[in-house]
């Protein structure tokens, strides 16, 4: 291996974890969750911890006979994206 492929080699060794902590940090400063298998890769929306209306709580309930939970805006009208690796094997099929 000449110097320079070496160098090469190197660089991009620094630079895929340097890569993957500022993607977390990205996730973490926009209030995403993320969540790979071997499946499906997700990227959700969380609640915001300073939202004036929820207080990072995700929504508050509704009165009522039957009350429910209402979704907060903060975290419900944004969009999530799924990536879908492998399909999921069926029941009676062996995962092998």
């Amino acid at each position: 291996m000449t110097a320079r492929h070496l160098r090469g080699a190197l660089l991009l060794a620094a630079a895929v974890p340097l890569a993957a902590a500022t993607g977390a940090a990205a996730l973490r400063a926009s209030h995403l969750k993320l969540y790979a298998d071997r499946h499906r890769i997700e990227i959700t929306a969380r609640a915001r911890p300073n939202c004036p209306r929820c207080h990072g709580e995700g929504g508050w309930w509704t009165g009522g006979a039957f009350p429910e939970m209402e979704a907060c805006g903060c975290w419900s009208d944004r969009r999530e994206l799924r990536l879908r690796l492998l399909p999921v094997p069926a029941w009676d099929e062996s995962p092998f």
